[in-house]
């Protein structure tokens, strides 16, 4: 009898612990799904919106609410923009080339009307996990929100900058098809105008003004002649993309690895840059903690600027012998560019070939023009946001077309 009244009382201990976390759960999910339009997270975990057409909001519309996270730690609605004559809402982002050949028309525009009720207000609608790394090839980063907050410093944005790459519920609500898209709405928040910034994407050459007539028209209360326009840029990164990342990815991974052998007249060659391309040279070796630790960066950057005039170049400082060991490493790290190893067992002859000023200390990198001048070097470990920024700002290479 005491073991039948023990065996039902643990029963119920375990009913009601199964009980009690079944609620704990349906709880954290309801608490999960109400503030979704302002969840922030850093690309770990992407929230896929369904996959669907998204259609353009409609000329005098009204503008949808939103909830987001800006680069400042506060969290925006349309509210908080209630008392501006005028409401621009700019979708952009950091890696679009068009969309950073129009930062400084945003910024200029944000001083000129600064006093007239004139409030800008800018949206990042791309999942971060659904831009490649080759779609980086004009950047020096991505589109996360620590990105997002990195580039506003960069560029010293004077406009609200907003997230909205996880839900990506507010862009589905004005359904941008490019960055940059802006929308232009009057006091009452009706759409009077939606396209394009202006009608050419190289900096300091605009013409056909369309976002400052639109803004003038409305300041004004007359009509826009033009109240739509093609917006022209990268197309908006949605989530359903990442199948689409995640089999160029996998692609990738499967990519032929392959090391040659190099000598001294190799290296000296090598570090003259006979090419008509930037090129990056990495010096590492399978026994350096920190070559092994940052190696990934330089197969991301690589992955980054390749279809641009840029080679990156690897080379091994392991011993000869040890040639399996340094293609073992390199297949691990996916590593399908050109990669070397030094074949003469007298390190120092390495040493004088790369740069008399190198002290030998591994890792090694350089940044060599056409005709061998190094435009950036590192003794030790690398900056990678430095060293990009470096490439990316580089005449040869440049952040727009």
């Amino acid at each position: 009898m005491k073991r039948y009244v023990l065996f039902n009382c643990l029963l119920a201990v375990l009913l009601f612990s199964f009980d009690s976390c079944d609620q704990k759960k349906n709880s954290s999910e309801s608490s999960a799904s109400d503030s979704i339009g302002s969840a922030v997270n850093t690309g770990d975990l992407q929230i896929m919106p369904p996959k669907e057409d998204i259609k353009t909001l409609e000329i005098l519309a009204e503008a949808p609410d939103f909830s987001l996270p800006g680069i400042d730690g506060k969290t925006y609605s349309l509210n908080d923009f209630k008392d501006s004559e005028v409401l621009v809402i700019i979708f952009t982002c950091n890696h679009c080339p068009t969309a950073q050949a129009y930062e400084d028309r945003m910024i200029s525009l944000v001083n000129d009307y600064r006093d007239q009720k004139v409030r800008i207000v800018a949206i990042s609608p791309n999942a971060p996990k659904s831009v490649l790394l080759e779609e980086r090839g004009y950047s020096d980063m991505g589109d996360s929100f620590d990105e997002m907050k990195q580039r506003a410093k960069d560029k010293g944005y004077n406009f609200v900058y907003l997230y909205d790459g996880d839900a990506q519920q507010a862009s589905m609500k004005y359904g941008p098809v490019a960055t940059p898209h802006a929308f232009v709405f009057d006091k009452s928040r009706k759409l009077k105008y939606a396209g394009r910034l202006d009608g050419i994407e190289k900096p300091g050459s605009a013409n056909a003004d369309d976002l400052r007539n639109a803004i003038e028209a409305v300041l004004i209360g007359s009509e826009i002649l033009y109240p739509e326009t093609k917006t022209f840029g990268c197309s908006v990164k949605w989530g359903w993309k990442m199948e689409w990342t995640d089999k160029i990815n996998k692609d990738w991974d499967v990519k032929p690895v392959s090391i040659q052998e190099l000598d001294v007249v190799g290296v000296k060659n090598l570090m003259k840059n006979g090419s008509d391309k930037l090129v990056l040279v990495n010096i590492w070796a399978t026994w350096c903690g920190p070559c092994v630790i940052e190696f990934p960066e330089f197969v991301n950057i690589h992955r980054m600027y390749m279809e641009r005039d840029f080679e990156f170049v690897s080379l091994s400082a392991d011993r000869i012998e040890h040639k399996d060991k340094a293609l073992k490493f390199l297949s691990g790290k996916h590593a399908a560019m050109k990669n070397y190893i030094f074949t003469d067992p007298d390190i120092y002859k390495l040493i004088a070939a790369v740069d008399p000023e190198w002290d030998g200390a591994l890792p090694y990198t350089a940044l060599i023009e056409p005709g061998g001048k190094i435009v950036y070097k590192k003794m030790g470990t690398i900056d990678p946001l430095e060293l990009k920024k470096t490439i990316v700002d580089h005449p040869m290479i440049g952040r727009y077309y």
